[in-house]
């Protein structure tokens, strides 16, 4: 009778253990995926014009490296099918260990990557191919990652629990930008242009390695072994039953979207090319941006477990359309400080709290046994529709407004405005559990 008594304990205690594994395998390989995905976006606004295109001008040279950061993006919907497909029938752990293998190599690969100068058209041919390999495993991270911590999570603490998904974004843009600005202190300008930009693409490895290390010891979701497959394709299937899901993700994630890649990666080229500012301080606000959103998503996500998803992200959603222009009106006068509150406002406040419940959100709206497809490609969808062309949009915005940044800050206010308007056509009962 003893014996049997503590069976429920044992088996809790199994549960909870597996749950913060989980949480830990997920964010690792966030950080991973989210390093070596930022840090083409940071390089590209720095040097990728005129190592991969000098043939062009200056101001086409950052179009297209823009363009190319955007490629990485039409790629993840296909990760997030194939991904998805295979998690589904197969498991999400086998899949989450492919993409971590898959982003290392395509990474260290950009590192090694001859110039223009060396390889002539053929070296933006293989950077646009590397960058692709680099969408396709972080499409089918994001929805496995997320469903790995949701489905071991306890029952009330989902978003908490699966916040490390989101943590490892922050991670992962501190350490790119971290990386990038140490070695941008420690060279001069020719050597971060010639070889110095090169070294943080090669120390993925090190990620690489640790991520795989840590997701070995994770038992798979529960649903891959208590309930049966789908009978048709998994993505056709969320397809079919959840059609309106795919739309509401890609309104939800806009306001997320556009706040961080417009704060990280445009404004650090608008604001040195444009309007003469030093590459440093973007640099540094991206570490800081980084680093904070280690406390504050965590931190949200709790409040949201706590008072209600809806109302974190209707908060987070509305001080995003409010914080566009009043950034914008401080990148113009160089205002350091207000410049520095703005980003952290838009980049760790709005942005983290609409991200923060985005995991049991999202996956919520689709049937269990094919939850990695349908939460992994809408998320991935939205990702190409709101985040993949930001940069290049907004520079296109500023060209056609003679330099102005007044159109970037109208775009970047109907996002978050859409975002607002969307989460009142979502079921209540698909966000607060």
């Amino acid at each position: 009778m003893q014996a049997n008594s503590n069976v429920p304990n044992h088996r809790h205690a199994s549960s909870l253990s597996q749950a913060k594994r989980a949480a830990w395998g997920s964010f690792a390989g966030a950080v991973v995926d989210w390093y070596d995905f930022l840090l083409y976006g940071i390089t590209a606004a720095l040097v990728f014009n005129h190592q991969f295109f000098p043939q062009i001008s200056p101001a086409m040279g950052t179009l297209v490296a823009f363009a190319t950061f955007g490629v990485g993006f039409l790629f993840r919907p296909l990760g997030g099918v194939v991904f998805g497909h295979f998690g589904d029938r197969l498991g999400h752990k086998k899949m989450l260990i492919i993409t971590v293998w898959l982003m290392g190599i395509a990474t260290a690969g950009i590192g090694l990557l001859p110039s223009f100068a060396s390889l002539g058209w053929w070296s933006p041919i293989l950077l646009v191919t590397l960058r692709a390999i680099q969408g396709f495993a972080v499409g089918g991270e994001w929805g496995g990652a997320a469903l790995l911590a949701v489905e071991h999570a306890p029952k009330h603490r989902k978003a908490f629990y699966s916040s490390g998904v989101q943590m490892g974004y922050g991670v992962g843009l501190l350490l790119a930008t971290g990386s990038v600005s140490l070695i941008s202190y420690l060279t001069s300008e020719a050597q971060f242009a010639s070889w110095g930009w090169r070294i943080p693409f090669l120390l993925s490895a090190i990620l690489v390695a640790i991520t795989l290390w840590l997701r070995t010891g994770i038992e798979d979701s529960p649903t891959i072994t208590d309930t049966p497959a789908p009978s048709r394709l998994p993505v056709l299937e969320a397809i079919v039953r959840h059609p309106s899901a795919f739309f509401l993700i890609i309104g939800l994630r806009l306001c997320e979207l556009l706040t961080m890649y417009i704060v990280t990666t445009f404004a650090l080229n608008y604001s040195t090319q444009n309007l003469g500012l030093p590459r440093e301080l973007f640099l540094s606000i991206g570490l800081l941006v980084g680093g904070v959103s280690c406390l504050t998503i965590p931190c949200f996500a709790w409040l949201a477990d706590r008072f209600g998803r809806r109302r974190i992200y209707v908060i987070g959603a509305l001080l995003g359309a409010i914080s566009a222009w009043p950034f914008f009106m401080a990148l113009e006068q160089g205002l350091t400080l207000p410049i520095i509150l703005f980003s952290l406002l838009l980049a760790n406040v709005a942005h983290d709290m609409v991200v923060c419940v985005q995991q049991p959100m999202f996956t919520e709206m689709f049937g269990e046994r094919y939850r990695y497809s349908g939460a992994g490609v809408g998320y991935q969808v939205a990702s190409v529709v709101g985040g993949g062309f930001t940069p290049f949009i907004a520079a296109g915005l500023v060209s056609l407004n003679s330099g102005s940044w007044h159109g970037v800050a109208l775009y970047l206010t109907l996002g978050c405005v859409l975002s607002l308007i969307t989460v009142s056509f979502v079921k209540k009962n698909s966000i607060v559990k």
